[in-house]
């Protein structure tokens, strides 16, 4: 086990002694640590059924962190002046991404419930502007585009989550025949995760700025404030009985808010030990998820993977930037440019057992290849992408 660990330390050191060279070419970190994990293990040098509970919890603390780091990193005042194609894109792409997901994936699983199609294309939504670094940290690419594209990517995952635990409740009452009172247990998940996050986030940003008037803190300690910030709104929602991933969210956003620019320093930390946990995930789940999502990869999730980059993405975006400044070559773009990552694998190990393992084990095994498959089409595209793009709108000038 020493080996293989060493192995995977050397791996992530070398990995970033090059990551900004690395992060304008197809070879994106997402690709290259879920392709470290398969490789890992298929050389049996790590003891996998060890691993397995590594998995669980990396994934938890990486989707709380992720979720609380998108949000807080949104400039609400910036969204305010600029908003149209992002709110466009989130409040009418995303819904019409949750229509068109499931209309296709009943094309190709008729016999599934209607509820389990809606919980595919929920999982199948939310994307991750980190697996285009290269558009999103292209010069030149407008700023109001790059804007544009993380503020969706950041703000989508919040959106998705509610849909994908009504969905996931809905579906395992429907396989199950489980009696619960669902819509009581929705409304307490949806009501007080939103609420714990909301106290938690203004007391803690008001805290924390008062700490740093009274020069009660510093820089070296902000960024671990923030991070047990996070995990505070997660555990407090679980306690009264909320949601602890929705509270992380919202304890973002109105921890962002207050903060702003005033410390930058709690962003720079969390990023860097944000960054260090996705990696993690990626590399865990290359080495737990992957091997077997591969063994199950067939024509009809391969379909549903594919139609959602192809067609229900870019359609849902197409038609939500109608009527706006949108040309047709950045709806193209726009619609293209929604890699679906992190989230995607996380949310649907979030709910596995909820479901019940055979459509729990379909859904997850989806997931992770509509991970893989999207990173690397998507980092195939990034760089060519990002160049046809400004040079399409330089020919406009």
């Amino acid at each position: 086990m020493t080996a293989g660990l060493l192995i995977v330390a050397i791996f992530a050191a070398a990995y970033a002694m090059v990551a900004n060279r690395l992060s304008s070419t197809v070879l994106t970190a997402p690709i290259l640590f879920l392709g470290c994990g398969y490789l890992l293990s298929q050389t049996g040098i790590l003891p996998l059924n060890l691993m397995n509970d590594s998995l669980h919890l990396v994934a938890e603390v990486a989707l709380i962190v992720l979720l609380f780091l998108d949000a807080a990193q949104t400039d609400l005042d910036e969204l305010r002046k600029r908003f149209v194609w992002p709110a466009r894109m989130l409040l009418i792409g995303f819904p019409l991404c949750l229509l068109l997901g499931t209309i296709f994936a009943w094309i190709f699983l008729p016999a599934w419930p209607l509820v389990a199609l809606a919980l595919i294309a929920a999982i199948l939504a939310p994307t991750d502007a980190a697996l285009g670094q290269a558009v999103v940290t292209n010069l030149s690419i407008p700023e109001r585009e790059r804007r544009a594209l993380t503020v969706e990517s950041g703000l989508n995952d919040g959106l998705a989550l509610p849909a994908i635990l009504l969905f996931a409740s809905l579906t395992a009452s429907v396989m199950h025949g489980d009696e619960t009172n669902w819509l009581l247990f929705g409304a307490m998940q949806l009501v007080l995760g939103p609420l714990a996050g909301l106290v938690v986030g203004i007391l803690g940003g008001r805290i924390l700025l008062w700490a740093k008037a009274g020069n009660h803190t510093a820089e070296a300690y902000e960024g671990v404030g923030a991070l047990a910030l996070a995990c505070s709104a997660y555990l407090a929602a679980n306690l009264i009985g909320g949601n602890g991933f929705i509270a992380a969210f919202v304890a973002g956003l109105s921890f962002g808010g207050i903060v702003k620019d005033r410390c930058k320093f709690v962003f720079e930390f969390t990023e860097n030990e944000g960054q260090g946990l996705v990696w993690t995930a990626f590399l865990l789940i290359g080495m737990l998820l992957l091997p077997t999502a591969l063994e199950h990869l067939d024509l009809t999730s391969a379909g549903i993977i594919l139609t959602s980059l192809f067609i229900v993405r870019p359609l849902a975006i197409w038609i939500s930037l109608i009527g706006t400044d949108a040309s047709p070559v950045t709806r193209l773009f726009f619609g293209w440019f929604g890699p679906r990552g992190l989230a995607t694998a996380l949310f649907a190990l979030m709910i596995f057992h909820e479901i019940g393992e055979d459509i729990g084990e379909y859904v997850l095994n989806l997931a992770v290849n509509a991970v893989w498959i999207s990173a690397l089409l998507h980092g195939l595209t990034s760089v060519l992408g990002a160049k046809w793009y400004a040079s399409s709108l330089s020919r406009k000038k």
